[in-house]
């Protein structure tokens, strides 16, 4: 990681043991010396707010973003600071019209939908007001929004309260029964999320970004597998002018060789092309023209959910039972 001189970073650390004793060291190198576990004198608490999402200088985010960080020792609330001028949010106050966005008692913040293809810049300032000390101002950090839709990238799950389930229903479903919260299978041979690891997503096979879905599939009693997401943003699928789906889906020989779909609004179907698209080994983008949902009478300014299946979905028709195998989906996208 590159370092600025004269700013905070902030460093998060996360291990476990299952058995036996646990000992952790963290540890830093430089050109200029070997490794080495880092000096107390070059770490300090956490007194101001870190860890920014989306990451500092990301790009491609959507125009609907959750900013999210990690409080500082002594908060007890944070002031939000948003606009497009990197020097005026650095220097607002909580006097400053349209840059402050107000106190805020949680880590998160979700700002009115942003402009496409623009550089914005934000900072939290956490807040004590029995601590002398407050306000601790906070680094300026930037984001770019993308120029297309995203529907999916898979970048915001994680072990805690965003699990990839809870997004995405698949023939499991997840939680009790009468606790919240829960979903109730689809009733198809499908599964998503990956219990071993941190964020229950595939973390090594990725497209873009550093998380992608896995998704199983096993048509041998159901015929059809598969899972669906119910849409918050975006949902008017004619925004900009978008007209084109983009899917990036990966495969493995080894699959069983079924059709591969994807549903809107749980009833208009487009099957990819190849037959074989189960089986491809490699990263490959699926465009779907958006008019061969339309022609299925889907309303494309108020879409609602998304599917993504394999497997012959059409009860009317019999047939052997099908086969098993593992899909990657990733970076599902809107683009005009």
């Amino acid at each position: 990681m590159r370092l600025v001189a004269g700013e905070f970073a902030s460093l998060k650390m996360l291990y476990f043991a299952t058995t036996g004793n646990a000992q952790a060291e963290l540890r830093w190198a430089h050109d200029s010396f070997l490794l080495q576990i880092i000096p107390a004198a070059a770490l300090s608490p956490p007194i101001r707010a870190g860890l920014p999402k989306p990451a500092n200088q990301a790009v491609n985010v959507t125009q609907a973003p959750v900013l999210k960080w990690t409080a500082g020792g002594h908060a007890a609330e944070h002031d939000v600071y948003l606009g497009t001028d990197a020097a005026a949010v650095a220097g607002a106050d909580s006097g400053t019209a349209d840059i402050y966005q107000g106190r805020q008692t949680t880590m998160s913040f979700s700002p009115a939908k942003l402009d496409w293809s623009t550089t914005y810049y934000w900072r939290i300032d956490e807040v004590n007001n029995l601590n002398p000390d407050s306000p601790w101002v906070g680094n300026v950090w930037s984001f770019t929004t993308a120029n297309f839709l995203i529907v999916d990238d898979f970048e915001d799950y994680d072990a805690y309260e965003n699990q990839i389930w809870f997004a995405w229903r698949d023939g499991l479903g997840y939680g009790t029964p009468g606790v919240e919260p829960y979903s109730g299978g689809n009733g198809t041979g499908s599964a998503v999320g990956d219990e071993n690891t941190p964020s229950y997503t595939e973390e090594t096979i990725v497209h873009g970004g550093n998380q992608s879905m896995p998704f199983f599939y096993d048509n041998s009693i159901l015929r059809y597998s598969e899972a669906e997401l119910t849409l918050t943003y975006p949902r008017d699928w004619t925004e900009k002018g978008v007209n084109r789906l983009t899917i990036w889906f990966r495969s493995d020989s080894a699959n069983a060789a079924e059709p591969m779909y994807v549903v809107l609004n749980g009833s208009a179907v487009v099957n990819h092309d190849n037959p074989n698209a189960a089986q491809i080994e490699e990263w490959t983008e699926w465009n779907i023209d958006l008019q061969a949902f339309a022609d299925q009478g889907v309303n494309l300014a108020n879409v609602n959910t998304i599917a993504l299946g394999l497997g012959n979905r059409n009860p009317d028709v019999s047939g052997q039972a099908g086969g098993s195998g593992q899909m990657y989906f990733d970076d599902i996208r809107l683009y005009r």
